[in-house]
């Protein structure tokens, strides 16, 4: 299984191979609040390009949660737009905390883009490595010959998640897994048996990720050794670091992308609450 995360320092060496076409770079910056193009427009990796995570890597919230899956036709053209074809190297990264560009990984590897890349340590660690970065917007070279086959990576549903028969990992915060706060949806708590590993769990001190044997570490904590895994979140947004991880250790996880915003909406899934 390929690495998923290049480091600033490889990927700078990349960028200066004058043999081999750059990557597109695509800047997924985004908060709790929403997407983060301000930011982006302020200082972003030379070339880079900005991807919306609200609009373009996801579908309007609804029935299937905050974050719902885009649709593939709305993908294709979103692959089109920012010239995702099928031969051209991609390396996202976000604003460091890894969520989002970990989202974006994932849905263009669901989407059938294989060639994807997530900057570890996101911009701060670009920054402390390399330094350069350019401000205002950029605009894409088109690639009117993307497509899109979703499946590429597993999803869960609801009644997959209800079904069992496989370890599902939440990557809140310990106290919104506990069901102690629960800030932006209406009902606190997990889904029965879940185990919560925090993404904060994943990260070193400088915001990249560890390496594999502390990530396996983390992620087994002594809860499993084998068999299938999925992973679920607030909205599906943070739930694809968990994904993320888990592929750099060799585990291929699936992703509950309505996760809890979505569980919640019908009172009669079960709700657990505690450790």
């Amino acid at each position: 299984m390929t690495a998923a995360l290049i480091s600033p320092e490889a990927l700078s060496m990349r960028l200066a191979d004058d043999d081999a076409p750059p990557p597109l770079l695509l800047d997924v910056r985004w908060v709790l609040a929403g997407s983060d193009r301000a930011g982006y427009e302020a200082g972003h990796l030379p070339g880079a390009v900005f991807l919306d995570l609200d609009r373009e890597l996801a579908s309007p919230p609804g029935e299937g949660g905050r974050h719902p899956l885009p649709s593939p036709e709305d993908l294709e053209a979103t692959f089109r737009r920012l010239g995702v074809g099928p031969d051209r190297d991609v390396v996202v990264y976000d604003g460091g905390v890894g969520a989002a560009a970990a989202r974006a990984w994932w849905v263009l590897r669901w989407g059938g883009h294989e060639r994807v890349h997530v900057l570890d340590g996101g911009l701060p660690a670009w920054v402390a490595a390399c330094g350069a970065v350019e401000s205002g917007d950029v605009v894409p070279v088109p690639a009117p010959d993307a497509v899109v086959r979703p499946g590429g990576l597993p999803v869960l549903t609801a009644d997959d998640v209800l079904a069992g028969g496989r370890v599902l990992l939440d990557a809140r915060a310990a106290e919104r897994f506990r069901g102690e706060v629960e800030p932006i949806d209406p009902v606190a708590g997990h889904v029965p048996g879940a185990v919560n590993v925090p993404t904060s769990a994943l990260l070193a001190g400088d915001g990249r990720y560890l390496p594999p044997a502390r990530l396996r570490a983390v992620l087994t904590a002594g809860v499993w050794a084998e068999g299938e895994v999925g992973a679920y979140c607030g909205s599906g947004v943070t739930a694809a670091q968990l994904v993320l991880a888990l592929h750099e250790v060799g585990v291929v996880a699936a992703l509950y992308a309505g996760s809890w915003s979505e569980w919640v909406r019908d009172p009669s899934r079960p709700v657990a609450v505690g450790d």
